[in-house]
C-alpha cells in the first residue's frame, strides 16, 4: 500500500522522536534499528526510505532532541523575566527532569556516548551546546563578554554534571541534596 507524503511525513518525524527518546534511555549503541522501528510501529524494512543509516538517524534525532531543549529553556526563561537564570537552573535541576530522561536533556544522558558517535551526531551536538552556552551567557549580569561565556560554559558544565550524578546515585536524598546544590551555587557563582 502505498502512503502518501503527509504519512510519510509524520513516520519520519515519530521515528525521530522515538530514536531520540530510546537513544536517551539505552545510548547510540544500546538499540538497534529494529527496536526503533518496532517502537515507532513501523516495519524494519521501512526504516531505508527515510534513512540511510543508523548515523543519520542519530543525527537527526540528537539534533530534534536539542532543540525540543532549547524550545523547552526559552519557555522557562520567558515565564521569569525577573529572575530567568535562577528559574532555568531550578527547572533543569529538578527531581521531575531527573526523573524523566527519556525525555529530559540529550546532553545528561548520552554525553559520554557521543562522543563515540560519528562526526554529523558530535557536530550537531557542538553547535547545540554553543547555542546553549551563548543563551547563558546573555542571562549573566553585565561583564566582559569572555568572561559571561566562561561563566556560562562553566554553569552549563556543572548543569549537565550535577544531573548525571543525581541520576547515578541510588539514594534519593543524596540526589535531591546534589540537584539543590548545584542549583544554589551554580546561580551564586554566576552572581560574582
Amino acid at each position: 500500500m502505498k502512503v502518501s507524503r503527509e504519512q510519510a511525513a509524520q513516520n519520519r518525524e515519530n521515528i525521530v522522536d522515538v530514536a531520540g527518546a530510546l537513544f536517551r534511555e539505552r545510548g547510540y549503541d544500546g538499540v538497534g534499528i529494529a527496536d526503533i522501528m518496532q517502537a515507532a510501529g513501523l516495519t524494519h524494512g521501512g526504516f531505508y526510505r527515510h534513512f540511510a543509516s543508523k548515523d543519520d538517524l542519530a543525527d537527526e534525532a540528537s539534533r530534534a532532541a536539542l532543540a525540543a531543549s532549547a524550545r523547552r529553556w526559552r519557555q522557562v526563561i520567558d515565564d521569569a523575566p525577573e529572575r530567568p537564570l535562577a528559574a532555568l537552573l531550578r527547572e533543569y535541576l529538578s527531581e521531575r527532569h531527573r526523573d524523566a530522561p527519556d525525555r529530559g536533556c540529550l546532553l545528561a544522558m548520552i554525553g559520554t556516548d557521543a562522543a563515540r558517535q560519528s562526526d554529523a551526531v558530535r557536530t550537531g551536538i557542538g553547535e547545540a551546546v554553543t547555542r546553549m552556552i551563548d543563551g547563558v551567557a546573555r542571562l549573566l549580569p553585565d561583564r566582559l563578554r569572555s568572561t559571561r561565556r566562561r561563566k556560562a560554559a562553566a554553569t552549563l558544565a556543572g548543569m549537565v554534571g550535577a544531573l548525571v550524578l543525581a541520576r547515578a546515585v541510588g539514594d534519593a536524598a543524596l540526589s535531591k541534596e546534589i540537584l539543590d546544590a548545584a542549583a544554589t551555587e551554580l546561580e551564586r557563582g554566576s552572581a560574582t
